[in-house]
């Protein structure tokens, strides 16, 4: 619970940190307002993804009545501020119920609280649309975090290789070579078998199995703005290799951190979501709620709300996530605008 509180504090810092250098930076900003213009649905859906993330890792312990539940491990369990709004513990049905309904699914026996859960209730009478809320800080964890391992990770090989070239280069080609050849879902269940089912450990698997295609751009980009004329005059003045790795390479390769970053994320979410319908992802999480769903597909009538819920959430994150990408890439990419005009 502490570390979950002190994690949204460093989170939040960041943010309002990031936010006071766009605002301080002319090149940021506009490209921060150019974002804004063009895809403000998009942005907006992310923000509030953000929102409910940081409100569902804010908890602590108290808040219920005892008089109301029977679970006694939730009197003294920490409760997020999503899960005092959704009250589990009290609004809990027996089993299945549609949306909006007001009597069990199977037995028509009247529910106890008709007519709230939006979304209808799983086999246990969790509230779907409350699963969903939950399931939205895994997805921001999983995409978020494996790209903040994948992209350091990529530059690290990716512009050594480019810059100092060599027997360095041909040591990190064949790394790069040798896991390229191996199939990504083969290799992500040997690592996740390995390190143990976790959230952080399929962090780790999905950036070590990643970080391949970023590194091979970042090489390229190095091995031209290696021959600069401006990397070559400081070369002459007796600058150092990583003096001008900081100041003239890693700069130049901004723009291609931040387009990564983005399309990296859709496809780390959608990958755990997977993981999570083979057995091996993280408990929780919407591939998770998808999973337990599928076999309810057959039954008759069909038990469809389960799968919409994680469905719909899962397809507007990407979506937004993607629209914002490919609005990024057109504002820092100054190729690809000029193609545009």
């Amino acid at each position: 619970m502490l570390l979950s509180n002190l994690l949204v504090v460093v989170i939040l810092g960041l943010v309002a940190g990031a936010i006071v250098y766009v605002r301080r930076n002319r090149l940021w900003r506009e490209a921060a307002e150019a974002l804004w213009k063009r895809r403000p649905i998009a942005v907006t859906v992310i923000g509030l993804y953000f929102v409910v993330a940081i409100l569902d890792s804010i908890s602590w312990v108290g808040g219920i009545d005892p008089e109301k539940t029977q679970d006694i491990v939730a009197l003294s369990k920490p409760r997020s501020v999503i899960d005092r709004i959704f009250s589990p513990e009290t609004t809990r049905e027996r089993s299945y119920s549609a949306p909006f309904a007001s009597e069990e699914f199977y037995g028509g026996a009247p529910l106890a609280h008709p007519g709230s859960h939006w979304l209808g209730t799983d086999k246990l009478g969790r509230d779907v649309l409350y699963l969903a809320f939950k399931g939205v800080k895994v997805a921001l964890l999983v995409g978020g975090l494996t790209s903040l391992i994948v992209i350091p990770l990529a530059l690290l090989f990716g512009v050594s290789a480019g810059y100092f070239g060599g027997r360095l280069d041909d040591f990190v080609f064949f790394v790069m070579s040798t896991l390229a050849s191996i199939p990504g879902i083969l290799l992500l269940i040997a690592l996740i078998t390995a390190l143990g089912k976790g959230t952080l450990q399929v962090c780790v698997a999905l950036g070590v199995t990643s970080w391949v295609s970023f590194s091979r751009l970042a090489r390229a980009e190095t091995l031209k703005l290696r021959e600069a004329d401006y990397v070559q005059a400081a070369r002459a003045l007796g600058v150092s290799d990583f003096r001008i790795i900081m100041r003239h390479i890693l700069p130049n390769l901004s723009h291609l951190m931040v387009i990564t970053f983005a399309l990296l994320f859709t496809a780390m979410v959608l990958s755990e979501t997977i993981l999570a319908y083979l057995g091996i992802g993280v408990d929780g999480s919407w591939g998770q709620m998808i999973d337990q769903a599928r076999d309810e597909l057959s039954r008759d009538p069909i038990i469809w709300w389960n799968l919409f819920g994680a469905s719909a959430a899962l397809f507007i994150l990407v979506l937004s996530v993607n629209l914002a990408g490919d609005a990024v890439r057109d504002i820092l990419d100054p190729r690809t605008l000029r193609e545009r005009e």
